[in-house]
């Protein structure tokens, strides 16, 4: 489904907790600027909060200042102006606060799902959600404002959420339903009958939260979505220069201002609830923040007592969006596996990962952007990410495992893991780079208050079990009460003598089997608390990570697509190898795959997909894709190609490609040829076709007799393009054609005597016309072009080539090369005293087209030489092999057919190759809406056949326009404007119209609806503007096929 038009948003921006964070943030939005997911014109911005704890409203209002300081900026002003927001559209994310279970926090938890309309692969992290929802289904149609949206929730919105801007005004909520039980521990609106946030509850109590049920049960959820009308945005803004608000913001705190905390939901929002009274909000407290002094209190109190001045009069309102769904990430183990993983489904969810035994992996598991070698079994309900693992490895249920490589799979072995979570992490310590492994049980509590769990025991069963002591954690005058998870040093961060890896954690669960030694290397570690690792935290290094893991199982992903021959489309990984960086690993591989895998078919496939990483390396500039691949220096490895030598063509052609990577008309010059190359590929299979290919021996004519070969013209009514090599034979190929004569007559032929002079005499045009071309070829230099389509006499040139040296005088009306080469051909071989069936010429025609380097299909020799109404098909094998079969249709059909069947020239000419390499790049790319069209393709065919044998007019109508859309879908462009207009004037008169052949000009044939309409069309036409130079002809069904006959002189 075609993704409808998104927000052009003005700016995206950011927040996040910590400084050093920034610019890895920063860069994250470009990636996916560039991979068009956010519009190019739109302002990336990421910037730190103020404070660690500025809260969610603090870092809004900081946002906000810093958007509005750089679109004043842009504008040209010198100061800050709430101006600039009355045109613009403004995203602010919030990255919110640490999350145990990702070192890049919620937005970049990556998630089990892939998106195939992508452009671009990529790994889809909860961000690029929530990007998605707020850019095609919340933000279109509203008005120029501002929308907040956490990033600590997963989110689900239908495509047409049903949200009415008419009238708006103030700020607006978005809500998602819940369960009166989820609501216990979250917040709920209460709403008036006409969609008014009359109060917001947090953690309400039974009656509060019954009072905001909806008919249905369900309560409307805080969800993390609002949006403020640039009215509401700019009285906002306002209170960046009044104290004590103006400490939420850089500019405050660079004044000196002291911090203070500030909540969206429940400081900036409440205070514009309907039922909420001015006393009760002054000395309210925000459920986010903590207990805090007299003196915290009253500085809150003033920061409220401002929001109240400021905001109160801006109508809150909701927008409930009863088909969505909200999931708030908490810091539970459990609810973050349950999130991840599919329970009841019967397999594994495996998104951009290479998994060598997939049986192993549980169902209802989970794996994300792993490499996973050998046997590496996964548990139900356990979720992989960010892991190269090479088994043996045993992962049990309930675990999550994240950011461990190759080098630390060994540590895994011999382990049953059962209820854990095992993280690797990169961590930057005093400048300097390392990583450090964290282990915890899926049932341990983050939280501060309760005795808490480790590794889903109690403290004092663990202390028992592993030998280690409370002061080996907690310094010894921390109070008991406030000893947790979050603050026990548990994680070695630096040993003294080595480099650490999951085992210093590991030992743990069986320290009877690790020993005192593990305990000792244990203690003689530097260790850090999670709190205190957080800071360490080096993301840059752990996204680098998970990029380059990224690509790696992609490159394994390429290579078995390719080897697997599957019709999976390589070009999304493509384009992001080329935007991010890193194209030279990839083009190795795809050298790798095109040298070894000893198939021409897979390795023409492979190095279309090299020319396609050098067009993408173009960026759009350095010409059409389109165009000769002839220069002398890329001939010494066409040549190895050309005797069959993979290995060394590959390698010349790499070796070449070097030279050419510079500047986009090189890299464009580049692809061409090796699409050229490809092409090399294509014509050693198709040439199989000469297995089917012979003659007998004939009588020679007599001495200055010609050999006349006649065919009649062909329309194709189904199925062609899957007649075109490699599709021919990789898909296998169906096409309906009809022979027809045209205008009473069978418009192509050629005819061929025997002369005395040792030359070759051509000509081309109609017989005894002197405008005819006359070409004399006296010694081989003279055939020198057989291989360039446009040179004169190429075609004839080809067929004395593949049959012998004789001389051709040829007649041509329909741009139906293939029939012509087929007469040829027949024509030269009776004249050298062999005659070939119309089934083996057909073969011959196919090899001819290869000398001819056209690369056409089977389609036209099939309609042509063939008579009246048949099915032609190929196997997707080799040898290419073409089996047709004759149509019978009902009695008195044929002449019915003729009533209405109509040819029209269309007055526009084409050459079907440049059509013929668009389709071939993206059939070899494997588009997803081409190769399905080309299934369709093959399908239709047999539909059209069954028509044909019903006798049916209308449903023969349909065939044909339907025909003429997968036509358009499999080559765009193949329809000017002028056979369009053509066309629409047409329709009423037709059951169903097509262009002949590939489209873009040439015939069109029509099925009409009337009997015998020539002159009531050519009217009909005559009446029309812009129509250039058509004609209309008679058509009729050719039931003789190719004919031959000897003439005199």
């Amino acid at each position: 489904m075609e993704q409808p038009k998104g927000i052009d948003w003005t700016v995206i921006i950011l927040t996040c907790q910590y400084k050093d964070s920034v610019e890895v943030f920063q860069r994250e939005l470009e990636i996916r600027q560039k991979r068009e997911q956010i519009p190019t014109r739109t302002l990336l911005l990421a910037v730190e909060d103020p404070e660690v704890h500025v809260g969610s409203g603090g870092a809004t209002l900081n946002a906000l200042l810093v958007v509005a300081e750089h679109l004043s900026a842009r504008a040209g002003f010198t100061v800050v102006t709430s101006d600039v927001l009355h045109s613009a559209w403004i995203l602010i994310l919030h990255m919110g606060r640490d999350f145990p279970f990702d070192d890049c926090g919620r937005a970049f938890t990556c998630l089990p799902v892939e998106n195939p309309q992508a452009p671009v692969e990529a790994v889809v992290c909860n961000l690029d959600c929530l990007l998605d929802i707020m850019s095609h289904r919340l933000g279109p149609g509203s008005p120029p404002g501002v929308w907040v949206c956490s990033t600590d929730m997963l989110l689900s919105v239908p495509p047409n959420p049903g949200i009415s801007w008419d009238g708006f005004r103030g700020a607006r909520v978005i809500a998602l339903p819940g369960s009166t039980a989820y609501a216990r521990n979250h917040g709920v609106y209460l709403t008036d009958s006409q969609g008014f946030v009359l109060d917001i509850y947090y953690q309400g109590t039974e009656a509060e939260i019954q009072r905001c049920a909806r008919p249905d049960g369900r309560v409307p959820l805080v969800s993390g979505l609002v949006f403020f009308s640039v009215e509401t945005a700019e009285h906002l803004l306002a209170t960046h220069v009044s104290p004590p608000l103006d400490a939420c913001t850089y500019m405050g705190l660079d004044s000196g201002a002291r911090p203070v905390q500030l909540s969206l939901f429940f400081d900036i929002l409440l205070c514009m609830a309907r039922n909420v009274r001015r006393e009760d909000f002054l000395v309210g407290q925000p459920p986010e923040m903590g207990q805090g002094d007299a003196d915290i209190a009253g500085y809150r109190h003033g920061a409220r007592a401002e929001l109240w001045r400021e905001l109160r009069d801006q109508p809150l309102t909701v927008a409930y969006v009863p088909d969505g769904s909200y999931n708030y990430m908490t810091n539970s183990a459990s609810e973050f596996l349950h999130s991840l993983t599919f329970p009841g489904a019967p397999g594994a969810q495996v998104v951009h990962s290479q998994v060598e035994e997939r049986q192993l992996l549980g169902a209802g598991s989970s794996v994300v952007s792993c490499l996973l070698e050998g046997p590496v079994q996964l548990g139900p309900g356990s979720v992989l990410q960010h892991c190269h693992l090479r088994g043996p490895i045993h992962i049990g249920t309930g675990c999550f495992v994240s950011g461990l490589d190759v080098a630390q799979s060994e540590a895994l072995h011999g382990l049953e893991l059962h209820d854990l979570v095992l993280q690797g992490h990169h961590v930057q310590l005093h400048g300097a780079r390392s990583r450090a492994f964290t282990l915890v049980g899926r049932l341990d509590s983050w939280e501060r208050q309760g005795t808490g769990t480790y590794l889903n025991m109690s403290w004092s069963q663990f202390f028992q079990k592993t030998g280690i002591r409370d002061w080996d954690l907690w310094d010894p005058d921390m109070p008991r009460i406030e000893r947790c998870l979050l603050n026990a040093r548990l994680f070695p961060v630096l040993h003294p003598s080595r480099a650490l890896g999951p085992q210093d954690m590991l030992w743990m669960l069986d320290p009877q089997e690790a020993g005192s030694k593990a305990l000792r290397a244990w203690r003689a570690s530097w260790r850090l608390s999670w709190e205190q690792l957080q800071p360490c935290l080096d993301r840059a290094a752990t996204l680098a990570s998970r990029r380059h893991l990224f690509f790696r199982q992609a490159l394994h992903k390429a290579r078995h697509v390719l080897e697997a021959r599957q019709d999976l489309s390589l070009r999304p990984l493509i384009q992001a190898a080329v935007r991010e960086g890193c194209p030279g690993p990839l083009m190795a591989t795809l050298d790798q795959v095109a040298a070894g895998v000893g198939d021409p078919g897979v390795a023409a496939r492979a190095l279309a997909c090299v020319a396609d990483v050098l067009g993408c390396m173009a960026e759009g500039q350095g010409g059409l894709r389109s165009g000769p691949a002839a220069n002398p220096e890329w001939v010494r490895p066409f040549s190895y190609l050309e005797c069959g030598d993979l290995a060394r063509g590959v390698a010349a052609l790499a070796e070449e490609r070097d030279k050419w990577l510079s500047r986009p008309a090189l890299l464009v010059r580049a692809a061409r040829h090796y699409e050229g190359a490809g092409q090399i590929l294509i014509r050693q299979a198709v040439m199989s076709a000469q297995h089917f290919v012979s003659s007998v021996p004939v009588e020679l004519p007599a001495p200055g007799q010609w050999v006349v070969a006649e065919c009649p013209a062909r329309v194709d009514f189904s199925g062609g393009w899957s007649d075109t090599p490699p599709l021919a034979y990789e898909l296998g190929g169906a096409v309906l054609g009809l022979a027809v004569r045209v205008n009473g007559r069978r418009p192509i032929g050629a005819r061929a005597r025997c002369i005395p002079e040792p030359e070759l005499w051509l000509a081309l045009g109609p017989r005894q016309d002197e405008m005819a071309t006359k070409i004399v070829c006296g010694s081989l230099d003279d055939l020198q072009d057989y291989c360039q389509p446009h040179a004169p006499g190429a075609l004839l040139k080809a067929a004395f080539i593949c049959a012998g040296i004789v001389s051709v005088h040829s007649k041509l009306s329909l741009s139906t090369s293939s029939i012509l080469a087929g007469a040829a051909l027949a024509a030269l071989q009776r004249a050298a005293g062999r005659a070939v069936g119309t089934e083996a010429l057909i073969h011959a025609v196919l090899h001819l087209e290869q000398v001819l380097t056209t690369g056409g299909g089977w389609q036209d020799q099939v309609g042509g030489l063939m008579p009246g109404i048949k099915v032609g098909r190929s196997r997707p094998q080799l040898p290419l092999k073409v089996e047709v079969e004759e149509i019978t249709v009902p009695a008195g059909f044929v002449q019915k057919l003729n009533d209405h069947l109509l040819l029209v020239y269309t007055g526009k000419t084409r050459l079907a190759r440049n059509l013929l390499q668009d389709v071939l790049r993206s059939w070899y790319a494997r588009l997803p809406a081409v190769v399905q069209n080309a299934h369709n393709l093959v399908r239709h065919t047999e539909e059209c056949a069954e028509a044909f044998r019903q006798g049916s007019l209308p449903l023969l109508g349909q065939c044909l326009t339907s025909y003429w859309e997968q036509k358009k879908l499999m080559a765009p462009g193949c329809e000017p404007l002028a056979v369009r207009r053509m066309m629409d004037v047409l329709a009423p008169h037709v059951h169903g119209q097509s262009l002949a052949g590939a489209g873009g000009g040439g015939f069109l044939y029509l099925l009409t609806k009337e009997p015998r309409q020539k002159e009531a069309l050519e009217a009909v036409l005559a009446k029309t503007e812009g129509l250039g130079n058509y004609s209309i002809h008679l058509v009729e069904v050719d039931t003789q096929g190719l004919s031959l006959q000897l003439l005199g002189d």
